[in-house]
């Protein structure tokens, strides 16, 4: 079982680094899952990412409050809106449209509330 955490924290880690250079993959989503997958298989590679002084901190905060920065809300809900407004635009079905924005206003209803890093 402690390798499939260790893959499944490699794969996460993974897709955290690739979101670093494609703004429309989050980073720290993936970071959160790397090491709650590294809790369980490497504690050195969860607190090196813990302490990494860019990433680290909303990891942190994450963890121990629950609190996501405002600037992120701010961003994941522009993002949201952006990807539905785009759907909307490249004329894909309504119900398709509608259906995403149902999904995107409950996560975006969730993010918001969290409390602030």
């Amino acid at each position: 079982m402690r390798r499939l955490w260790y893959v499944l924290g490699l794969i996460a880690l993974a897709l955290g680094i690739v979101g670093i250079a494609l703004p429309v993959l989050p980073t720290v989503p993936f970071l959160l899952l790397a090491a709650a997958a590294f809790a369980r298989s490497s504690p050195r590679l969860e607190r090196r990412i813990l302490d990494h002084p860019t990433y680290g901190p909303p990891v942190r905060a994450w963890r121990e409050r629950g609190a996501i920065s405002r600037l992120a809300k701010i961003w994941a809900t522009l993002a949201m809106v952006g990807g539905v407004g785009f759907s909307l635009v490249a004329g894909m079905p309504i119900w398709v449209v509608t259906m995403q924005a149902m999904i995107c206003t409950a996560i975006a209803a969730f993010v918001i509330t969290r409390p602030e890093a």
